[in-house]
């Protein structure tokens, strides 16, 4: 387990929108409805990107990183974490591995998110414990939600919501789903899919617990820190 990585499952949650307070909001602003859930993008160098994650992460609020290397080797992965997992613990960034909840459990990550064609949602929580968080792809489905709902994920994803070139989206899901999941369940869900700053806040509004971005943070116009600290004047507006 990485040296003083919190594993809790609680701890996204915990870092939800009901919280009291939030120590990573800019100053004077009210508690944020909706937090930045981070997905790297789909290849790079970790020491590289280390240095440019301390800086988005600087910039403004995030719950979590999701390290996501869909064609990447094992230990690409595993170097991908030991070198990331410590830069988002300094920061109090939980952790999630995709789709890998074995490595996730090996390395000592704070989670683990499995799309529908990865395993079992039994399986996956077998392999990582009951202390860790876990994640279910729930594409546009009503059902597929309250089933992973139900089995105990911590959270659900909803999406794609927009066009996308990180991966080729299996379902289109439209802003009604999270205002219907909001006002019936308390366990969160995020929003994934083509966000960006200028898409965001119709999303925030549905009732969007956390928005996953992976292109709309590292491809963002003006660098990183500066769609970091945009997507935190976003989500810490007072309604």
């Amino acid at each position: 387990m990485a040296s003083g990585l919190p594993t809790s499952k609680k701890r996204l949650p915990d870092l939800s929108p009901n919280r009291e307070n939030s120590e990573r909001s800019q100053p004077g602003a009210q508690a944020p409805g909706c937090r930045l859930y981070a997905i790297t993008p789909p290849a790079f160098d970790p020491r590289g990107f280390g240095e440019t994650l301390k800086a988005a992460l600087d910039a403004g609020d995030v719950a979590c990183l999701q390290i996501r290397l869909k064609d990447a080797d094992d230990d690409a992965v595993r170097r991908a974490c030991e070198v990331l997992m410590p830069i988002a613990a300094a920061r109090d960034v939980a952790v999630i591995v995709n789709d890998r909840p074995d490595l996730a459990a090996e390395l000592g990550a704070d989670g683990a998110h499995i799309g529908q064609d990865d395993m079992a949602y039994a399986q996956a929580r077998h392999i990582l414990g009951p202390e860790r968080i876990l994640g279910v792809t729930c594409h546009a489905s009503r059902h597929l939600a309250m089933e992973a709902a139900e089995a105990g994920a911590d959270y659900v994803a909803f999406g794609a919501f927009f066009a996308t070139r990180t991966k080729e989206a299996k379902a289109q899901a439209l802003p009604e789903i999270l205002e219907w999941w909001s006002a019936l369940f308390e366990v969160p869900c995020v929003a994934i899919g083509g966000i960006t700053v200028e898409n965001a806040p119709a999303l925030i509004a549905a009732g969007a617990d956390f928005l996953a971005v992976s292109s709309g943070i590292w491809d963002h116009a003006q660098g990183a820190p500066a769609a970091v600290a945009a997507f935190t004047r976003l989500m810490s507006a007072e309604p």
